[in-house]
């Protein structure tokens, strides 16, 4: 306890010190989060001013038919086919990816659903207004309000990785064929390039828990004993 008027009036002002020192931290943060926020937003809005002119031709056009790939029914058919085609061939190996990307797709679709649930961004194909291409908190569910995040980047690379956790020797195509789904959401104007970025970490994420799953539950060494 303080013996004097001197050292209870030093304790006090060190604590207004420290407390004017941490609202002066939080006031430079906020601003340096606005302001790589803008600069994010500028990267969006450039990028898309520049593919939007081509968003017809028929180079585009193909790389949108073939991003159709990172739709959820046609991930889903992929890991299905997967499971049948490795049962018909008595192959472990070709089964347990198959299960394993439809785990870490579902994991990257739920967890995608849950952020685009909760933060409304109106897709550049359909945005009319600075403030419409800007994320914001909000609770739509009409597919041209949640561009936040890409869901074919989400879902792509985490059936991608989940893939390669069987057949390392593909791994280079399996992601590279991944990256070229999302990429072409840019083009094809359903996504930004944020919202591409932010799908790809959410499907490594989704696909990187489900593998912990998979490890603690020993599903590779279930399969092969069965």
């Amino acid at each position: 306890m303080p013996r004097n008027a001197s050292q209870v009036e030093s304790r006090l002002t060190d604590r207004g010190t420290n407390a004017l020192g941490a609202g002066y931290s939080r006031m430079m943060l906020r601003r340096r989060m606005e302001a790589t926020g803008k600069s994010l937003l500028e990267v969006d809005v450039r990028v898309h001013e520049m593919v939007d002119p081509h968003a017809e031709s028929r180079p585009i056009r193909a790389l949108d038919a073939f991003s159709k790939l990172g739709d959820q029914p046609e991930l889903r058919l992929v890991s299905s086919a997967l499971i049948v085609a490795g049962t018909l061939a008595d192959s472990d190996r070709l089964v347990r990816a198959g299960a394993r990307m439809i785990l870490a797709h579902e994991a990257a679709t739920f967890a995608k659903s849950a952020i685009k649930h909760r933060i409304d961004r109106t897709r550049p194909r359909s945005a009319d207004s600075q403030s419409q291409k800007k994320p914001r908190k909000g609770a739509h569910r009409a597919k041209e309000k949640t561009s936040f995040p890409s869901g074919h980047s989400s879902g792509a690379v985490a059936a991608a990785s989940a893939f390669s956790r069987e057949y390392p020797e593909y791994r280079g195509a399996a992601l590279a064929a991944a990256a070229l789904i999302s990429a072409a959401q840019v083009p094809r104007r359903a996504h930004y390039v944020t919202d591409v970025i932010a799908g790809l970490a959410v499907g490594l994420l989704a696909e990187a828990v489900v593998d912990l799953a998979w490890r603690a539950s020993r599903m590779t060494e279930r399969s092969r004993s069965g």
